[in-house]
């Protein structure tokens, strides 16, 4: 059983920006490509940092108001210093969290979270830009057909425990969702199987319905 790879979801063609990229620059390159963020590429084409619509932001809501209707935003003084930057090397989130083509979608979805980041630059082992996968990247594995959940649970999962005593068991699926029913030989493979289940892409939740054979 294996998940699906960060290099099999991510995209290949990134728009990419340079350390000396100018701010006016980075906001017609968003809004072309319809993109909101970019990777920051250093001069070997690594990626330095990432800009988003929220660094850009950040030195908008930073300028004066004369109506007075919002409060200027605190910012703290790393805040306040890439605010004031003219370049994506000045205002970028730095470093760059990225992730490598091998890795599979709950590593990046783990790093993602701990990181808080809505998207990873992809990199080789040199750490030269391979591609980009995102959020939305990552939640495909959702649009995974039922019959080929069952067909994954059935071969990896209910195929491997078979000769522990799980082969009169059977999964269906409907919306991602797993019923597994049927009986086993040992009550302890009925947790176990639930979470190999759980394990296999696109599944959104298992119930069981086994019981313990004669």
């Amino acid at each position: 059983m294996e998940h699906r790879t960060v290099g099999e979801l991510m995209t290949r063609k990134v728009v990419t920006v340079r350390l000396e990229t100018p701010f006016k620059e980075i906001a017609r390159i968003l809004d072309d490509h319809a993109v909101s963020a970019v990777p920051v590429l250093d001069g070997l084409g690594r990626p330095a940092g990432m800009v988003s619509e929220a660094d850009l932001l950040r030195k908008v809501a930073d300028r004066s108001d004369l109506t007075g209707r919002t409060p200027l935003p605190h910012l703290e003084a790393w805040e306040r210093e890439r605010a004031e930057g003219r370049t994506a090397g000045e205002f970028m989130s730095a470093p760059a969290v990225c992730a490598h083509p091998e890795w599979t979608v709950v590593e990046a979805a783990r790093l993602m979270q701990v990181q808080n980041v809505k998207r990873l630059p992809v990199v080789d082992e040199t750490d030269r830009l391979l591609g980009i996968v995102s959020r939305s990247d990552l939640l495909r594995v959702f649009l995974r057909r039922d019959r080929a959940i069952r067909e994954e649970i059935s071969h990896e999962v209910v195929g491997r425990l078979a000769r522990l005593g799980a082969a009169g068991v059977t999964a269906e699926v409907t919306e991602g969702q797993v019923t597994l029913r049927g009986t086993v030989d040992d009550a302890l493979l009925i947790p176990v199987l639930t979470r190999m289940c759980a394990g296999v892409d696109g599944v959104v939740s298992v119930a069981e319905e086994v019981r313990v054979g004669a």
